[in-house]
């Protein structure tokens, strides 16, 4: 330890084999040593002594939508990532829709990253996209650091990034299965929402019978068959519907390369408190019923579901009509994934360990950054988040970071407050007050 710059103390840190009372020492961005609790500090480093709050990794959020360039007035970097840090997320991946160009060609990736380089207050990845006939564009991208590429099965909801029928998915999956990438989809099938009833209006029961669970199961269905056909890699994004779970289950035990994910909104909020006109809870696929709630958490404890992330899906507020059937589908959610997710996770009898497993090491994990981020351990990025998991409060959409104060969280009262939050060894923010942008652009590669 005599190298440290930095050492960080806690009677609660979260390290891979279990909380404990330690000394985290930091030297060049990097966790250097984990130590017991009173280990000395070394002469000339600085030192932190967070008492009894709890030292945990940066979270990992695959799943952000951050619509810069082009929709920047929805979200943007610098927003986004004051957002993400404010809530002890340390490094996110964003999504190749909604802003414009879309990230399908290593042109607009490099336009993406170029927006994104001053601005990033946390680090940043990038996923790329699957559209019908760009296969040409998939193996460049994968090449230039992409960690994967995302792809509908129904209509995203922005015309420029248009959904794959089956036989574009088979074209793109066995491009993508060839180099070894990732295909990350949104499993809803477009023939079962077509024959659902369609309504407007402000009724929410209406909505969610236009978005039924057999459109999940029936797509999740279709990619575990071309999945293990192919070989391949296949993740399927914010899982909603209990129904699959089943099938999810029997492709994993079988080997099928699947991996499953689900969303904060889909396990602390319930159809049946959805006020009707109220669009800041819409999202596709929808928050269903409390006892689908449960089923869900059932599988993320027996890990049939890997990991939560946020899908953050902002936009402006004349967006958020009280009409479900025109209003954008989204929820925003990045500064409050956290202590919405322990608020829940607490009264159902789990641990913070099983949520920095289920939203930092599993999600690392997922992209291949598993060697940098996603634990307190030596060799890893010094990320962390400090968090008093007994304090609460009540959310106030003013005080939020995100472009857009939409939140379908607004006045409830959660549990756990982010005391500060560290990017490589440096406090990013601590009080609502800010540092710099200093987050890197990530790739694939190391």
């Amino acid at each position: 330890m005599s190298d440290a710059e930095l050492v960080l103390r806690s009677t609660r840190v979260i390290t891979p084999e279990g909380t404990r009372a330690a000394s985290v020492a930091v030297a060049a961005g990097k966790i250097t040593a984990v130590l017991p609790h009173d280990a000395e500090v070394p002469p000339g480093a600085r030192f932190e002594d967070f008492g009894d709050d709890v030292l945990l990794p940066g979270l990992v959020d695959t799943h952000v939508h951050v619509n810069d360039p082009g929709r920047t007035e929805w979200e943007g970097f610098w927003t986004a990532t004051r957002a993400a840090a404010a809530g002890g997320i340390t490094t996110l991946i964003d999504m190749p829709l909604n802003s414009l160009p879309p990230t399908t060609t290593v042109d607009n990736l490099r336009t993406k990253k170029e927006v994104a380089r001053s601005k990033a207050h946390i680090d940043v990845g990038f996923w790329g996209g699957a559209l019908p006939g760009n296969v040409k564009d998939l193996r460049p991208l994968y090449d230039a650091g992409v960690f994967g590429f995302k792809a509908f099965l129904s209509p995203s909801g922005v015309d420029e990034f248009p959904e794959l029928d089956q036989e574009q998915l088979t074209r793109s999956l066995a491009e993508i299965a060839g180099f070894g990438g990732l295909l990350i989809v949104h499993a809803e099938d477009p023939h079962h929402l077509a024959a659902a009833p369609q309504k407007s209006g402000r009724k929410y029961a209406d909505f969610l019978a236009s978005r039924p669970r057999d459109a999940e199961d029936t797509a999740i269905a279709s990619l575990v068959a071309q999945a293990e056909r192919l070989d391949a890699r296949v993740h399927v994004l914010h899982l909603s519907s209990s129904d699959a779970l089943p099938l999810i289950a029997a492709a994993k035990a079988d080997g099928v390369r699947l991996t499953v994910e689900t969303c904060p909104h889909y396990l602390t909020l319930t159809a049946e408190e959805v006020p009707d006109g109220a669009s800041e809870f819409k999202c596709c696929p929808p928050i269903r019923e409390a006892a689908n709630q449960d089923l869900l958490w059932q599988a993320l404890a027996d890990g049939t579901i890997d990991c939560v992330v946020t899908d953050h899906s902002p936009s402006t507020a004349d967006l958020k009509t009280d009409d479900f059937a025109t209003a954008w589908g989204g929820i925003s959610g990045l500064q409050l994934s956290l202590p919405a997710v322990w608020t829940e996770a607490r009264r159902r009898g789990h641990g913070l360990e099983d949520v920095v497993r289920w939203m930092s090491s599993r999600t690392a994990e997922l992209v291949g950054l598993g060697d940098r981020k996603g634990a307190i351990e030596a060799g890893r990025d010094a990320d962390f988040a400090v968090l008093a998991p007994d304090e609460t409060f009540t959310v106030d959409p003013t005080a939020l970071q995100h472009r857009n104060r939409v939140t379908a969280y607004a006045g409830k009262t959660l549990s756990g407050v982010v005391k500060s939050t560290w990017l490589r060894g440096e406090r990013i923010v601590a009080e609502g007050e800010f540092t710099e942008p200093t987050g890197r652009l990530l790739t694939r590669h190391p």
